[in-house]
C-alpha cells in the first residue's frame, strides 16, 4: 500500500525559503515520476513539479520554475521541494504523489502560507 506523508508547511515570506519532505513507503517506486501539487482554497489542485525516481528528469510547471526545486533521496526515500521566493504564490497545500497521480495516495498535504 502507498504512503505518502508530507512534511515542512508553513508561514514564508514572499522573499525566503522554505522546503517540503515527501515520506514515502510502500511499493517500489522505481521508474515512476513522482510529484508536488498544490491547492489554493477555492482552486482546483494543480500540479507543480515531479521527479522521475530513477534518472532525475525534472519537469517544471511554468509558474514555478526558476524557483522551485524538485530533488529525491533514494536512500531516505524521500521527495522535496524547495521553494525559494515563493512571492506571489498562494497560500496553498502542497500534496506529493506519483504522476500520474493515484487516488489512494493522496495524503493530508502540508499548508503553505506566504506573507508579504
Amino acid at each position: 500500500q502507498v504512503q505518502l506523508v508530507e512534511s515542512g508547511g508553513g508561514l514564508v515570506q514572499a522573499g525566503g525559503s522554505l522546503r517540503l519532505s515527501c515520506a514515502t513507503s510502500g511499493p517500489t517506486f522505481s521508474g515512476y515520476f513522482m510529484a508536488w501539487f498544490r491547492q489554493a482554497p477555492g482552486k482546483e489542485r494543480e500540479f507543480v513539479a515531479h521527479i522521475r525516481w530513477s534518472g532525475g528528469i525534472k519537469f517544471y510547471a511554468d509558474s514555478v520554475k526558476g524557483r522551485f526545486t524538485i530533488s529525491r533521496d533514494n536512500a531516505k526515500d524521500t521527495v522535496y521541494l524547495q521553494m525559494n521566493s515563493p512571492g506571489h504564490e498562494r497560500t496553498a497545500v502542497y500534496y506529493c504523489n506519483t504522476n500520474p497521480p493515484r487516488i489512494e495516495a493522496w495524503g493530508q498535504g502540508t499548508q503553505v502560507a506566504v506573507t508579504s
